[in-house]
């Protein structure tokens, strides 16, 4: 038999983590590139990294920094730099925690969102098709979403009703939308792609980068 055979050891496969296994103080979500950097993304988890109901900013006005599709930890930097807790309650919500005694945590951007989308889908509903191209993807998707791929995330836990589950609705993305007052978002039922009032109450999870 030819060809390469890759091995599940100790929750990885063939030397990556396998999704939804315990990883970097949360649980590994997928890969991303940035700039051709490879990381590794630990979502946080549920129970001190999510907020179910919180807003991103409490006026719609323009956030200053907060444009990249990619580069969370850098939009969360310039997000919380450019007001408090009040006026920012979501990214600094992530930016405080301190989970497996890792303060690294950030509001992941657009793609890194999509990547745990990808990867953790709760639910079995239909995917949303006009959503899901991320050229920071590992490995990139070039195309939007079928109806049915991605399918629900194979990890348990992040199964509808799991332990760690990504709630159906919509959740914040660190990256600004095409105008001022928007914020994207993303649907972890459909994954569908969208923008919000920045002051609306909607989810937001937190997570981490390691180098791959």
């Amino acid at each position: 038999m030819s060809g390469i055979m890759l091995n599940l050891v100790g929750g990885t496969f063939g030397g990556i983590p396998t999704i939804g296994a315990a990883f970097g103080g949360g649980f590994f979500a997928g890969q991303i590139d940035q700039s051709g950097t490879i990381y590794n993304l630990a979502v946080g988890p549920v129970a001190s990294a999510q907020n179910a109901s919180i807003q991103f900013k409490n006026v719609t006005t323009a956030t200053p920094g907060s444009d990249s599709v990619i580069d969370g930890p850098q939009n969360t930097a310039d997000i919380v730099a450019d007001g408090n807790a009040t006026v920012y309650p979501a990214a600094h919500f992530c930016n405080n925690l301190v989970i497996g005694g890792f303060s690294d945590w950030y509001m992941p951007a657009q793609n890194e969102v999509e990547v745990c989308y990808y990867n953790l889908k709760p639910t079995t509903t239909s995917n949303n098709t006009a959503s899901g191209i991320n050229a920071n993807a590992v490995p990139a998707r070039v195309s939007n979403y079928t109806a049915g791929t991605p399918a629900q995330t194979s990890a348990s836990d992040f199964q509808s009703t799991g332990a760690e589950d990504f709630s159906a609705g919509g959740y914040w993305t660190s990256t600004e939308g095409y105008a001022a007052n928007l914020q994207w978002s993303q649907s972890f039922s459909t994954g569908f792609q969208y923008v919000n009032l920045k002051n609306s109450s909607v989810s937001v999870r937190a997570i981490r980068r390691v180098l791959a």
